[in-house]
């Protein structure tokens, strides 16, 4: 899984944990998976993308989801985005005109979020690969044991730090991997998934950028520049 340039801070997190029994195969299984000609998302190089553009000392905001897109060049590492030119997938069209009603920027032209995770908004999957056309399909492989290690050093700093939550299973996650806090310690935002069929639940007016942003600057943690291209 050395298919990234990992930051010193994060092998920090992560060597000790991809020597124990329900890491160590993961590699050897999805290397198994491509030489039988199974298509895996995203490509290697890419699979630990979201930790190479944000080292643990740069975190400020988490956002959660699940596992990677499963159509043809949509997945690059970072959790609900898409590559430059690639069509937002409509969860990202949701979390784009959440965002031009909380902030007041104009509507992305990209669904590209780079630019997010170069601030230090570590956009994780909790699962950081999939088979092509089968969501959920690597699920229980040994990722989770890997991005719940990722989640508790996040959570475990003396720095305060906004997780956004959207949806059941990444609430469900982190309430298994987030340490009870002391009052004010990590701003926890959560709500409907922006998917089509629970956006209108609750999603839209939630308002987490604007919400994340106060936090951090109330903290003297400086703001998120959450507009893009």
């Amino acid at each position: 899984m050395a298919d990234a340039n990992i930051p010193e801070s994060w092998r920090e997190v992560l060597d000790p944990v991809l020597e124990t029994p329900e890491a160590r195969p993961l590699g050897g299984w999805l290397k198994a998976e491509e030489d039988a000609g199974k298509t895996v998302y995203p490509p290697g190089g890419q699979r630990l993308a979201a930790l190479a553009l944000t080292p643990l000392e740069s975190v400020r905001v988490v956002i959660l989801g699940q596992d990677p897109y499963h159509g043809p060049g949509q997945a690059h590492g970072l959790a609900f985005s898409v590559p430059e030119g690639e069509a937002p997938p409509p969860s990202l069209r949701n979390i784009f005109q959440e965002l031009v009603e909380d902030c007041g920027v104009a509507r992305p032209t990209t669904g590209d979020l780079t630019p997010w995770a170069r601030q230090g908004v570590l956009l994780l999957n909790t699962c950081l690969t999939v088979e092509a056309g089968r969501a959920g399909s690597h699920a229980g492989r040994g990722w989770e044991v890997v991005t719940d290690a990722v989640l508790r050093a996040v959570a475990h700093r003396e720095t305060p730090t906004v997780f956004i939550l959207w949806g059941g299973h990444a609430r469900k996650v982190a309430q298994k991997v987030l340490p009870s806090q002391r009052p004010g310690m990590h701003l926890i935002l959560t709500s409907p998934h922006p998917s089509p069929l629970s956006a209108y639940r609750g999603f839209f007016g939630s308002r987490p950028f604007s919400q994340a942003n106060d936090f951090l600057e109330a903290k003297g943690r400086g703001t998120i520049d959450w507009s893009l291209p």
